[in-house]
């Protein structure tokens, strides 16, 4: 069973260790939001409306610098040598409290990690030059320092212009393992044209580029391998032969043995290009194309990675059957990787759309009978574990709004999180003649009044949003909410009235039963809407199951 999770890959991460006394991952591989500090709420439109494949996706970057205080509070318990490292940047003024904020939330969630993976297992994380120095320092605490195996350079782009400095082309991935007892699968590379040149520097009668290996080991030996072959005694020279008579003679009926001109040389064996598997692969990956060159792959997602180069990660630290985590899995890259090779998986993302994009992605590759074999947590599947978001998850407040704008409603998370007095999210449409117009969106979870409905017609009115949209529960809506939106009149756009209400009350009841807002446009605006709409409807499952 693989599983997919919705929500702080924190919860989850304590949630599998409670749940699983023993370590169960095989590998993990994250590639967690930079540090960056922004929330990241990335707005993917279509100009074309018919375009069946127009999509908003946003994914958020949740660090904040006012909760690491108390994450450093709870890793004293867990963990007093990364307290204290945690502790020395937090008091030194030349390292921001963003940067102490960020590595702080990186190793809480590191720590669960490694207490999830198995003694064989691995963990690689990827990020970029600016935290890679200070994030080696947290996994060679958590990890121990001598299961740092590699810092591979990935070089993610060709080319990158920069006035001031060298162009930044490369990430950096930290390659660590549980123990000295890991996974490891060897992975060659192709040889390139220069190492043909420099290595296979011989040609034999028909053209072909070997090179010469030798057929002897040092030392002198008893028995057959230190007898004389075709009359050469290579134990005049300290050695014996490394193969047996009769694979020699073998070999030189293939005609695979290099005869020298001198008399008293050695002979050698011939090896072809495709007599070996490759040049080794090293810590330097360069032959990976950027994603801009995968045009079947992109998925539109800012963060995406190839899935060669994942693919590459599961080969080398997994094997078939063995389970591949990723808790920062965003598009679902390592997802994909793992699904095509055999693997189990767990991922975890706290972008509602990140999930619902890796459930389609996993659909759209294998078809509908992949659901058979996949689990979702943390998204509702009706009004009662909506109100349950709502109320008893930590932080399920601002989860619930985004759950709501996100998912349900196909709109834009608002990147200023407001207590009052402003908006929670949007919605674009287009008019007859293409010109965008902007559908506020305020969620209120908790009782209400009149006065909640007046102050969000106040911020349409400020905003001059066309269309202002209120969502709650069908138990807080009052009779004075109803006639509040009434009386803001209907939507009017370029001198045009229509006959939809400016303000929308739905409550989550409706968003259940696939009510959407009414919006003006033409029939291509409207196609979209059907195509939305039919995309939502029924994508709420499994919370808390």
């Amino acid at each position: 069973m693989n599983h997919l999770y919705f929500g702080d890959c924190l919860a989850v991460l304590k949630d599998l260790k409670g749940q699983h006394p023993q370590p169960l991952i095989d590998l993990i591989y994250i590639d967690p939001p930079f540090n960056s500090k922004r929330n990241y709420n990335v707005l993917f439109e279509s100009m074309d409306m018919k375009d069946a494949n127009a999509q908003k996706q946003a994914f958020a970057d949740t660090w904040s610098n006012y909760e690491y205080v108390d994450t450093l509070n709870e890793l004293a318990e867990l963990h007093k040598d990364l307290y204290d490292l945690l502790t020395m940047f937090h008091n030194l003024k030349s390292i921001s409290d963003s940067a102490t904020a960020y590595l702080t939330t990186m190793a809480i969630r590191i720590y669960y990690m490694h207490k999830l993976l198995k003694d064989t297992g691995s963990f690689y994380l990827h990020c970029d030059p600016t935290m890679s120095h200070y994030l080696k320092l947290v996994c060679d605490i958590i990890f121990g320092e001598n299961n740092f195996l590699n810092e591979i350079v990935w070089k993610r782009t060709a080319a990158h212009s920069s006035s001031i400095k060298y162009g930044p082309v490369h990430d950096v991935i930290l390659y660590y393992t549980k123990t000295s007892n890991f996974t490891w699968n060897k992975l060659y590379q192709p040889y390139d044209e220069d190492y043909l040149n420099t290595f296979f520097d011989e040609v034999d009668e028909n053209g072909k580029k070997y090179q010469r290996l030798d057929l002897t080991g040092a030392g002198t030996t008893k028995g057959e391998s230190g007898m004389p072959w075709r009359n050469i005694d290579v134990t005049k020279k300290g050695r014996h032969w490394a193969y047996t008579h009769k694979q020699l003679e073998e070999w030189d009926k293939q005609n695979k043995i290099h005869w020298p001109k001198k008399e008293d040389g050695v002979p050698r064996l011939k090896v072809y290009p495709e007599d070996k598997k490759g040049v080794v692969l090293q810590d330097i990956w360069n032959d990976i194309k950027p994603l801009h060159n995968l045009s079947a792959e992109r998925l539109g997602y800012p963060t995406q990675k190839p899935e060669a180069l994942l693919e590459r990660i599961v080969k080398a630290s997994s094997n078939e059957g063995d389970v591949v985590a990723d808790f920062f899995c965003g598009c679902g890259t390592t997802i994909a990787a793992a699904q095509k090779l055999n693997r189990q998986w767990i991922g975890a993302d706290i972008s509602h759309l990140a999930v619902r994009l890796i459930k389609k992605r996993l659909v759209e590759t294998y078809g509908k009978n992949i659901e058979h074999n996949l689990k979702l947590y943390g998204m509702p599947k009706d009004v009662a574990s909506a109100r349950e978001l709502a109320q008893n998850v930590e932080g399920g407040r601002i989860g619930f709004q985004d759950w709501a704008i996100e998912v349900m409603l196909n709109g834009v998370v608002n990147e200023k999180k407001v207590a009052d007095g402003g908006y929670d999210g949007y919605l674009t449409f287009f008019d007859n003649q293409k010109k965008k117009h902007f559908a506020l969106i305020e969620t209120k979870s908790g009782k209400l009044t009149v006065k909640n409905l007046r102050e969000f017609v106040h911020v349409i009115e400020t905003q001059k949003a066309t269309v202002g949209i209120f969502v709650c529960f069908e138990e807080n809506l009052t009779k004075e909410m109803v006639k509040c939106a009434k009386d803001a009149g209907h939507i009017k756009m370029d001198g045009v009235e229509y006959s939809m209400d400016k303000i929308q009350i739905i409550t989550i009841e409706g968003l259940f039963e696939s009510k959407q807002p009414q919006l003006p446009g033409g029939a291509d605006n409207q196609t979209f809407k059907r195509s939305q709409r039919k995309e939502t409807k029924g994508t709420s499952y499994g919370l808390f199951d």
